[in-house]
């Protein structure tokens, strides 16, 4: 069990320095291209890295403290990542709502296209091991941060989408679009979060009743 609470550590480490180098990246090619998706998705690179730290924090955690307190932990873990959902979420409908108004048609960009591909094909690999791992550790905290892996997997989707739809026939509303339909996973998943965390503080209440 040590060995697994290692892995989900360092599945973390990863997700925030694979994160940082993302954000760095997307935002600078976006600054230097003018794309609001490109430095959108920099930004969510920014927002994972949070839920990461989080999670690197909740699972430090383990075997220092009662186990109690580690459950205390574990639910105060699942609100900060049902946060990170709702935050991500607002932005990722603030940006795109922005693009269609004002009519900010992300250009052509390379490096986007190939930071687009590179995340899409590690992103969904790192949700899966997140959530193996969560579900044999039993850590909520962990599972719920996988979903929000795999939201950023959806995300470069987008990207990739809204970059290629736009080079090859200039329909540039495609990542606005295709940013709204995120939206709403990625608040529902929030929520879902939150409740579950409401769930949990409510068994352990009715638990310590008795």
């Amino acid at each position: 069990m040590k060995d697994l609470y290692r892995k989900g550590l360092y599945l973390e480490y990863f997700t925030v320095g694979y994160n940082i180098v993302e954000a760095a990246v997307s935002i600078g090619f976006g600054a230097l291209a003018g794309s609001i998706a490109l430095i959108g998705f920099g930004m969510d690179s920014v927002v994972e890295s949070l839920s990461g730290l989080v999670l690197v924090w909740r699972l430090k955690k383990h075997g220092k403290i009662s186990r109690e307190r580690e459950e205390r932990v574990e639910r105060r873990a699942m609100r900060f990542v049902a946060l990170t959902f709702f935050i991500l979420g607002a932005y990722v409908l603030y940006e795109a709502v922005e693009k269609l108004v004002c009519r900010a048609e992300p250009e052509a960009s390379l490096p986007g296209i190939i930071i687009a591909i590179v995340s899409l094909v590690v992103m969904p690999i790192l949700a899966w091991m997140k959530k193996d791992t969560g579900e044999r550790i039993g850590s909520k905290a962990l599972v719920a941060d996988s979903k929000e892996t795999l939201a950023c997997a959806f995300l470069s989707l987008a990207l990739l989408l809204g970059l290629g739809l736009n080079y090859l026939f200039g329909f540039w509303q495609a990542d606005p679009i295709a940013g709204m339909v995120i939206v709403l996973f990625l608040l529902h998943e929030g929520y879902e979060v939150w409740e579950e965390a409401g769930e949990e503080e409510d068994g352990a209440e009715t638990g310590g009743d008795r």
